[in-house]
């Protein structure tokens, strides 16, 4: 009797030994980030792994937001996909409508977690929501567009404050070419700023039906707004030699030549913020403010950039669970002040950015300045044309844009002919899509 209990008592110990030592449950994220900001993914899934011993994330770069998005659709049809995928601003319809997705607020409620969604930041939330205002993706990396300015350049021709009007901005740019500055602002043809962030600024669409949110029906009309006015005077103001076209062609990109004082001026996205910290000439003063409107606009919320993280369908239960303990592991204020400690990326909730206050976070340099962009999204009520950009194959949309304004400053093209092209193209691109998915509603 005494053996039989010995034995039975052994048995317990092992099962629960082998319990207690089982491998944890290993599932994969894919994202589009590389270099540093690759670098801190893999800092955050680490974290993530070693704050518990039940799940192990492997966080794998595609390479860039493109192949991410490209990739983990091929996969998923080939039934090889990741459990959670990072899918850019651009790639939300494609897969809103792809199907291929478990809603957040579902993952999170089936596996016993409770998010308050209403703590996320409006002007990010609503960007992913559907229709009726539930997120299906997790934000993560957020950011919103700035306008760069070096101060000591700029108090050589007597400023002390970033130019709040593209009037003060170009007369600006005037007076650092005098000054004997050679590249007053640096520029790389992206549309990110100049279009989207612009348009959303001052309150003007850029494509029929609140852009794309109240149907696939929509229609890209660009060139029927201020964005045409802006495309002249930048093109006036590369003419006169006041903007440089910086790229990785020729030599440097827009950080790198603000970041080394080459060049005094640059649209660029607070996430570069980090970037310019590090790099900057030595003993440079610069700072981040709003984007610039035209005189009499009244000035509305940016639009958020980066992305958001994606569960995809097809994965077992317990990978299931540890994306949702990964997505409330990154929820937490803690997480916020790592990430945002760490790149350049803003606080996606409100509970996140009032701890990162708390902790003097915004207080001094390197990091004072990048409240800005939190203000920047708050600016106002979230409008039609300040919600997002909700438009099927926007990916190809933006590359047919910064086509024609490549052409169009390389004299190829007027400003009229290469606006009006892009868009007669983009259009195609929304009826070729709204065409595969006839008779499909968005959600």
């Amino acid at each position: 009797m005494k053996l039989k209990q010995f034995l039975a008592a052994g048995a317990l110990l092992l099962t629960s030994f082998s319990a207690a030592h089982a491998d944890p449950v290993k599932f994969e994220m894919w994202h589009g980030l590389t270099g540093d900001l690759g670098d801190a993914v893999g800092e955050v899934c680490k974290r993530f792994n070693d704050s518990q011993k039940d799940f192990e994330i492997v966080c794998t770069s595609q390479g860039s937001y493109d192949n991410a998005l490209q990739n983990a659709i091929a996969a998923y049809r080939a039934k090889k996909n990741p459990t959670i995928v990072q899918i850019f601003d651009a790639g939300t319809l494609d897969l809103l409508l792809s199907e291929a997705y478990v809603p957040a607020g579902k993952l999170m409620a089936d596996n016993g977690y409770k998010i308050d969604w209403s703590d996320y930041v409006p002007a990010i939330s609503n960007y992913y929501a559907d229709s009726k205002g539930v997120l299906n993706s997790f934000p993560f990396n957020s950011s919103t567009a700035m306008f760069y300015w070096n101060k000591d350049a700029f108090g050589k021709i007597g400023k002390t404050e970033a130019p709040k009007t593209w009037e003060d901005v170009f007369d600006s740019l005037k007076a650092l070419k005098s000054a004997g500055y050679d590249c007053p602002m640096a520029w790389n043809y992206d549309t990110w700023p100049i279009m989207e962030q612009f348009s959303a600024t001052h309150n003007i669409p850029i494509a029929t039906k609140g852009n794309g949110y109240q149907g696939l029906d929509a229609e890209f009309i660009v060139n029927k707004g201020k964005f045409m006015q802006i495309v002249k005077d930048l093109k006036k103001a590369y003419d006169d030699g006041l903007v440089k076209i910086k790229t990785p062609d020729t030599g440097a990109t827009i950080v790198q030549a603000f970041s080394n004082g080459d060049c005094q001026v640059m649209l660029s996205s607070i996430a570069d913020h980090g970037t310019v910290g590090k790099t900057q000439k030595p003993d440079m003063k610069w700072d981040v403010a709003f984007l610039p409107v035209y005189a009499g606009t009244e000035r509305k919320n940016s639009l958020v950039g980066g992305a958001s993280l994606w569960t995809l369908q097809g994965k077992t239960p317990e990978e299931y669970k540890g994306a949702a303990a990964f997505f409330n592991f990154i929820a937490k204020p803690e997480s916020a002040l790592f990430w945002s400690t760490r790149t350049g990326y803003i606080p996606v909730t409100k509970s996140g950015f009032e701890y990162m206050k708390s902790q003097g976070f915004y207080d001094k340099a390197p990091y004072k300045g990048r409240e800005v962009a939190i203000a920047s999204l708050n600016a106002s009520a979230v409008t039609e044309n300040t919600r997002g950009i909700r438009l099927g194959g926007f990916v190809q949309i933006r590359k047919e844009m910064r086509d024609a304004l490549t052409e169009i400053f390389a004299n190829k093209v007027s400003v009229e002919d290469g606006i009006n092209g892009a868009v007669d193209r983009s259009n195609a691109v929304l009826r070729k899509f709204e065409k595969t998915y006839a008779g499909k509603q968005l959600p």
